[in-house]
């Protein structure tokens, strides 16, 4: 199961009931958090998750409405007695960012990993999530995110059983590890079935319209999308902001055909972005407004 949940969908500048951008996710103990935007922090509390597990944080780019939070958020796992290392991934010059806000939070009871993403698509793995960043096209470097679960194959007894593999190894086998022991070698593939339908999310915002965002969220479980402007006669500024409109967004989730479209990172003007659904469901029926603290709990496909 892969919770999820949109902290903040703010753009630009916060609102007393619209946080900054933020977004998370927990599989398995582990957190992500994509962007911490001012107010990620209230944000976390009143959905009643905690600091603590936050082993990765993807950064989209460097604008304040993305990153403003994380001195005072750092300073927060510190106090929670984190010890565990840290990992920031973001584009070009992560470190240097990350340590000039670090000034007003210097001291840290744990190390903190920078990756720092040099390619237009590249991919992590870490702590059972493969995290791919891809690169889109906004007035500074920019990423979106695709964050996958992969999920292996059923075990099989009888093969076990056939190659007279110990069982003290079933569980290693099962976790994708290889194993050598007296001088022979089991491997996962010796146990385990093909490959079953993991689960995918996309999160791409500050962006113009790209074919790769499509090809990213395609069949995603769920596809959390820029929707700056909704309202009508807004197109000329989304092309020279370098944003996206409901309607470009909706086109972009028509081509993936992702279970959910979410719209985020709205413009300080737009006050109900659900008065403009009607007709972003004409162009895809499975789009939705996204709001802080809408969440979801994603779940593997029965066998």
């Amino acid at each position: 199961m892969l919770d999820v949940c949109l902290l903040g969908t703010s753009g630009m500048m916060p609102l007393p009931k619209r946080l900054l951008t933020a977004f998370m996710t927990r599989y398995n103990g582990s957190s992500v958090l994509i962007d911490c935007g001012e107010g990620t922090q209230i944000a976390i509390k009143k959905k009643g998750w905690s600091f603590k597990p936050i082993d990765v944080i993807c950064f989209t780019h460097f604008h304040a409405d993305h990153i403003s939070g994380l001195p005072g958020l750092l300073l927060t796992m510190g106090n929670a007695e984190r010890t565990e290392d840290l990992t920031i991934i973001g584009p070009k010059g992560v470190e240097n960012v990350v340590n000039s806000l670090r000034v007003i939070a210097p001291e840290l009871p744990f190390k903190i990993n920078f990756i720092e993403i040099n390619k237009n698509i590249e991919e992590f793995i870490i702590n059972g999530y493969k995290i791919t960043a891809f690169k889109v096209n906004h007035n500074v470097t920019c990423y979106g995110y695709k964050i996958e679960i992969e999920r292996n194959g059923k075990f099989m007894i009888d093969k076990a059983n056939e190659y007279n593999i110990p069982k003290k190894y079933w569980s290693r086998l099962q976790n994708g590890e290889i194993i050598h022991e007296d001088g022979k070698e089991y491997t996962p593939d010796m146990v385990l079935g093909e490959k079953r339908k993991g689960l995918k999310v996309v999160y791409c915002t500050d962006t113009r319209p790209l074919p790769v965002i499509s090809e990213m969220a395609c069949r995603a479980d769920l596809f959390v999308c820029e929707g700056m402007y909704g309202e009508k006669g807004k197109e000329a500024k989304a092309k020279e902001y370098k944003h996206m409109t409901f309607y470009e967004a909706a086109k972009l989730a028509k081509a993936a055909k992702p279970k959910q479209m979410w719209l985020t990172h709205y413009s300080p003007s737009l006050i109900k972005p659900e008065e403009f659904m009607n007709e972003v469901k004409k162009i895809y029926p499975h789009s939705y407004p996204g709001k802080d603290g809408k969440s979801l709990e994603l779940l593997f496909e029965e066998d």
